[in-house]
């Protein structure tokens, strides 16, 4: 079911090489779940979700979500810049992820008006070994750190190989995603967004 319906949605190979065989059970403090490609609102999904799998308890694992059609939309590739951080836990043992070591707090989505649906993508890596986080994590009001991420770089890099677990969901512009956009877009972040500088909070 999750190889089908990754490749059915074009994220093969655009976020891993091959796609994975478990499915990631996503829920949102809303109520709703993340379903292989079903289609929820920045609304609903705007609280951090809780993310479980069957896991190894002496294993690490690697929990990240990214947006990889930021920031045109699904119909608009020719706009992309690779992707976005949206979270990302490194270190996680077994299953709990409140007891891994956060790299990119939660930001929930914000997709720009007039660009369709965007695919909202998580993944689950199996760690050979410990991961040494780099520099200071982002909290969910920052922007540092998450712009042009690639998944792929980031497994490549730390040598984790291809997902164990995903799942994604769709979602589009709503009236929510200017409320986000107010407290998120400070000044801090719209200079760290343009520069590429680094921006305290």
């Amino acid at each position: 079911m999750a190889e089908s319906k990754f490749k059915e949605h074009g994220l093969i190979p655009l976020v891993a090489n091959t796609a994975p065989d478990g499915v990631l059970q996503v829920k949102f403090p809303s109520g709703v779940e993340a379903s292989l490609g079903n289609e929820l609102t920045p609304r609903q999904v705007k609280d951090k979700p809780e993310v479980t799998w069957t896991a190894d308890e002496k294993e690490l694992y690697t929990l990240c979500m990214t947006d990889p059609d930021t920031p045109g939309g699904i119909a608009n590739p020719g706009t992309k810049n690779t992707g976005w951080k949206h979270f990302l836990v490194v270190n996680i043992p077994g299953n709990k992820v409140g007891q891994g070591d956060v790299m990119a707090d939660y930001v929930e989505c914000g997709p720009l008006k007039d660009t369709g649906n965007h695919r909202y993508v998580f993944l689950l890596y199996k760690q050979p070994g410990k991961i040494t986080p780099e520099g200071c994590p982002s909290s969910s009001l920052q922007i540092r750190g998450r712009r042009k991420f690639t998944v792929q770089a980031f497994a490549e890099k730390h040598s984790l190989g291809e997902p164990v677990a995903g799942n994604f969901f769709l979602a589009a512009y709503d009236d929510y995603v200017p409320e986000k956009q107010k407290k998120f877009y400070t000044v801090g972040n719209i200079f760290t967004y343009f520069t590429g500088g680094s921006v305290s909070k």
